[in-house]
């Protein structure tokens, strides 16, 4: 049983954004940090990619994981309606393997990131970093990896 009205859920869902969403600002700030340029929401891709690196051949989905069925802690399913829901998640997967596979035969490098890899901005960076293959990481990672103060107990360097 829902705990909010129709209208209010209605409400609710109608607010939910598909492009600019939180997960992606994230992404696209990261990959802007490593000195990666790209377009957003090319309109002639299959699935309107979230970032497009043409110079790399490479796209990025920045997936929801509730919405893309993840299967983390945030994948849930709703109680109501589940027939709607299920027939809902299972069209969403096939239309991001169709999407997939159409943007691979054409040759690009198709990589996902779910929401919830979103939520560590430090290894999000190593990851982008990975992907491009990039040899130095920006001086924001370096200084979130490597620890702040010399632990209790550890001797002092002689400089």
């Amino acid at each position: 049983m829902d705990t909010v009205s129709p209208a209010i859920r209605s409400r609710m869902m109608s607010r939910i954004r598909g492009s600019d969403t939180a997960p992606e600002l994230a992404v696209r700030s990261c990959a802007h940090r490593l000195g990666l340029r790209f377009r957003l929401h090319v309109r002639n891709l299959p699935g309107r990619p979230d970032l497009v690196f043409p110079k790399h051949r490479k796209i990025i989905f920045v997936h929801g994981c509730f919405w893309h069925r993840h299967g983390c802690k945030w994948t849930t399913t709703p109680k109501t309606r589940q027939e709607f829901w299920r027939q809902k998640f299972l069209a969403n997967q096939s239309r991001d393997r169709r999407n997939i596979a159409a943007l691979e035969i054409d040759g690009w490098t198709v990589h996902v990131i779910w929401e919830c890899e979103t939520r560590d901005m430090a290894a999000l960076e190593i990851r982008l970093a990975k992907l491009f293959g990039l040899d130095t990481l920006p001086a924001s990672v370096s200084r979130q990896t490597r620890p702040t103060r010399r632990p209790s107990g550890a001797p002092r360097s002689s400089r």
